[in-house]
């Protein structure tokens, strides 16, 4: 539960994980807070009493890492993939706060897993667009490629999940099904390693995910990328792309049965009212609630036909709206802390007016990114390279390591693809 502190003793660095009060009731976005400004103090102290806090040095009050069981890949599609204990271990969890360290590990460096996660993004790429196209045609899903490109994201994700995470940026509307494929594999695998889930799992989670809108093969494509609202016929034409894509996956030989939970609950919601099966609450399943999640938050983020995508920002604000509503809230707030509250590939003005993209997360400071500056404040462009850890002591003024706040989505024409660390120059055109 952490230290609990009187709001008046209340100082800046001191990370707030719990209220007397609901969070809905401040004007905070998110749940959990590390305190920056007086004005962050004088809001707290005007809403609560008491507050808790995260104490780094109450060694009871981090938990204690359990023995995790091994997930069975030959059980029935009717049961709980991972053992109703095991599920009810997971989402227990996600209802408290996360202290400690990961059963995986501290990750390794963003720039050293980088090369490794652009190959192995490179094949998941190619894989796709083979099993779509066999899928097309009726042929066997690669089950034997299919495990090894998971296995490598998953190896990827355990030594470092931000770097496969930046992977997700690169879009191209035109080619949507087959990249929100792996920009899903990505961020369940992210989010998966964030839960604590065995490698075992990880695995699961990931196959399931990176085929969990292969139905859609079975959509025509004027309806797919249709730029007009559907007609009721049209959309019980895309809602029945769950079904196939469930009955495609059944049919695969040495196909893990417990990844089907994910092609069957993406689109399933936590008050119910989803589809395909109309389930609601935990009876969705751990994997299917965590498909809904991260298929939807890919979903806003992107490009379409009929729409343009929101910043991850943005997103995680209204996922924290619909917690409880669409989606299970303690995993709606495990997906935050999972991103952080200024994701990777945010563009965020900083004090001094200067804009940047935020190029990775420290999550021991949730509100101070390393940001790799793009403009001035006067709009002209700043050469690569110029590179702020908030986190770190600085000479600098306070203004120019504090996040004034988050723009929209392609603000100043920046595109965050052209920042993932490794890539060798900024696009000519970005001023």
């Amino acid at each position: 539960m952490g230290k609990r502190v009187h709001v008046r003793d209340l100082k800046k660095g001191m990370y707030v994980i719990d209220l007397d009060c609901p969070w809905t009731e401040t004007s905070f976005l998110f749940q959990g807070l590390e305190l920056q400004t007086d004005a962050e103090v004088h809001e707290l102290r005007r809403v609560c009493e008491y507050v808790y806090v995260y104490d780094p040095t109450d060694v009871a009050d981090v938990p204690r890492a359990r023995p995790r069981a091994v997930v069975r890949v030959d059980v029935p599609q009717a049961a709980t993939p991972h053992g109703e204990d095991r599920q009810a271990e997971v989402l227990a969890a996600s209802q408290a706060v996360r202290r400690g360290p990961s059963i995986h590990g501290e990750p390794i460096a963003l720039e050293a897993e980088m090369p490794a996660a652009r190959a192995i993004e490179t094949d998941a790429r190619t894989l796709v667009y083979t099993m779509l196209d066999d899928a097309r045609l009726g042929r066997n899903v690669n089950v034997a490629g299919l495990r090894r490109v998971i296995s490598g994201m998953v190896d990827s994700v355990v030594r470092n999940p931000d770097a496969l995470v930046w992977f997700t940026h690169l879009r191209d509307k035109d080619q949507y099904t087959a990249l929100h494929s792996i920009r899903v594999a990505i961020l369940a695998l992210a989010f998966g390693r964030h839960l604590d889930l065995s490698v075992p799992e990880l695995n699961i989670l990931g196959i399931g995910a990176l085929l969990h809108d292969i139905g859609k093969v079975k959509v025509p494509s004027d309806i797919l990328n249709k730029p007009e609202r559907l007609t009721d016929r049209e959309f019980e034409i895309v809602k029945g792309h769950v079904p196939e894509g469930v009955k495609i996956l059944e049919s695969a030989r040495d196909f893990p049965m417990a990844a089907i939970e994910v092609a069957a609950g993406h689109h399933e919601r936590y008050q119910g009212g989803g589809y395909a099966r109309g389930l609601s609450g935990e009876r969705i399943g751990l994997f299917g609630l965590m498909a809904a999640i991260v298929d939807s938050y890919d979903a806003i983020t992107s490009d379409r036909a009929y729409h343009a995508g929101i910043s991850p920002y943005e997103a995680l604000g209204k996922f924290y709206a619909m917690r409880n509503k669409e989606y299970h809230g303690g995993l709606v707030d495990q997906f935050i802390q999972c991103l952080g509250t200024y994701p990777i590939g945010s563009i965020v003005e900083m004090g001094t007016g200067d804009v940047g993209v935020v190029i990775a997360v420290d999550r021991k400071h949730f509100l101070r990114p390393i940001v790799a500056l793009a403009r001035r404040a006067d709009g002209t462009p700043i050469a690569p390279g110029t590179v702020l850890d908030l986190a770190a002591g600085s000479d600098r003024p306070a203004r120019d390591r504090e996040i004034r706040r988050v723009l929209p989505a392609k603000a100043h024409g920046i595109d965050p693809a052209d920042y993932i660390p490794g890539r060798p120059q900024l696009k000519a055109n970005l001023a």
